[in-house]
């Protein structure tokens, strides 16, 4: 209550809220509150359905897999504390809050990724482990009209864009996109755009707080998406865009701090976790079918679970930190996956191979983008059943959200596969 008293006084031309929910997908949904509402938002929270977590990419609720039927029950949201602010980017100032579900007991809902993220945190927090996660996000700035005719088209150089975009005037949508997210609390944000394409890199530095390092990245693509739209632009997270190109990215960095082990031990022994599910998290790291044109790509996922250090063809890697230390790089994940998972699975594995003592490997000193693991799931479909009939992250997931995640995705592509594409006809009619 106290923050939003503070929040009216500072914004009394605020007339509503937008209370936000990130779903299985990572996208955000939300519902819409009057200012004169505010209170009761805050004191007793939203009756929200449980179904919000359980949406596909296209926003449709997916069946149980048990009952075959969309649940029908309800549970109670409330604002996530500090995370109140004003949209600057909207026609019309209004503020948002993120939001978190209580289920009937009053206990956090099981099935809110952000809530998996926190039931594994937790674990580590047991061991008197301090993880730290830092996240590179990469996506691409598209011409607004290609967007929205459904054929984006390849970013052309800077100097040949159909608009005229100068570097300065990216530099102009970058400095925005900065601005709204430092109204939105985030942290400061360091951009890297790629030689001569519209493909940039946003750097989040690492945060401590693993929960607010995942509201950030979700904050982030919301941001990135809006101020692109006030430049006429579009901006996509897309996987894999442009074939001929390097596909899009979420670059997790992990670092750990414990009480007594030394933070290379730690690390060494975090790094055999992740490579023992690697496999089974295929699944969260790469969620639909365009996520799996990253593989094998020169610039995509390695089809492999080698680990090095300070090696660029590696999924895995420890990389050197500026002040002397190690981080654990991991960068099979899409930039369109969702935060709270790809975060749960890598802690996960991180501490699967801390708790169970598992003896680090030889790090692999060469070229591994041509190697090929058999256990590794090549298309969606594979790493689903992987995901579904796992032992090590169904026990840190929870077996209820293993089989609600993957009869989502499965309903997803069941919708997805029930269009004959344009090229089917070109080629076979």
């Amino acid at each position: 209550m106290g923050e939003l008293a503070a929040f009216l006084i500072e914004n009394p031309k605020v007339q509503f809220l937008d209370c936000v929910f990130s779903d299985l997908c990572g996208n955000i949904r939300g519902k819409r509150i009057a200012r004169a509402d505010l209170e009761s938002l805050f004191t007793a929270g939203i009756e929200i359905p449980l179904s919000i977590y359980f949406l596909d990419a296209r926003g449709n609720a997916a069946p149980d897999p048990e009952s075959k039927s969309i649940p029908a029950a309800t549970g109670t949201a409330w604002p996530v504390a500090g995370t109140l602010a004003k949209v600057n980017w909207a026609q019309h100032p209004h503020g948002q809050v993120l939001m978190t579900m209580a289920d009937a007991s009053g206990a956090p809902y099981f099935a809110e990724p952000r809530n998996v993220l926190k039931r594994v945190a937790a674990r580590l927090a047991l061991l008197n482990i301090v993880p730290a996660v830092g996240t590179t996000l990469e996506f691409y700035l598209l011409e607004r009209q290609d967007v929205l005719n459904g054929v984006p088209a390849q970013p052309a150089p800077t100097e040949n864009n159909k608009r005229g975009l100068s570097g300065d005037e990216y530099a102009g949508i970058l400095l925005a996109v900065a601005e709204a997210a430092a109204a939105l609390h985030l942290p400061d944000i360091k951009f890297v755009q790629e030689e001569k394409q519209t493909h940039f890199k946003a750097v989040l530095a690492p945060d401590e707080n693993v929960l607010r390092a995942a509201d950030h990245v979700v904050f982030l693509r919301q941001v990135i998406r809006a101020v692109a739209r006030q430049s006429q632009l579009g901006a996509t997270f897309m996987a894999a865009p442009f074939l001929p190109l390097p596909g899009s990215a979420m670059k997790v960095q992990l670092a750990l701090r414990g009480q007594t082990e030394p933070p290379t031990d730690l690390l060494r022994s975090a790094v055999v976790g992740l490579q023992a599910t690697m496999p089974e998290s295929v699944a969260i790291m790469a969620p639909n079918l365009n996520a799996y044109r990253r593989f094998g790509h020169k610039n995509g996922v390695v089809c492999n679970r080698r680990w090095g250090v300070d090696n660029a063809t590696t999924n895995i890697a420890l990389n050197a930190t500026g002040t002397g230390g190690q981080v654990i790089a991991h960068k099979m994940a899409s930039a369109d996956a969702n935060p709270y998972l790809v975060f749960a699975a890598i802690l996960a594995g991180a501490h699967h191979g801390i708790s169970e003592n598992l003896s680090p490997t030889m790090p692999f000193g060469g070229d591994a983008s041509t190697l090929n693991d058999p256990t590794l799931p090549r298309t969606i479909d594979a790493a689903l059943v992987t995901f579904e009939n796992c032992s090590i992250l169904r026990e840190y997931f929870q077996g209820g959200y293993v089989d609600r995640y993957c009869a989502t995705k499965r309903t997803e592509l069941e919708r997805f596969r029930n269009f004959i594409p344009a090229h089917e006809y070109e080629w076979y009619l």
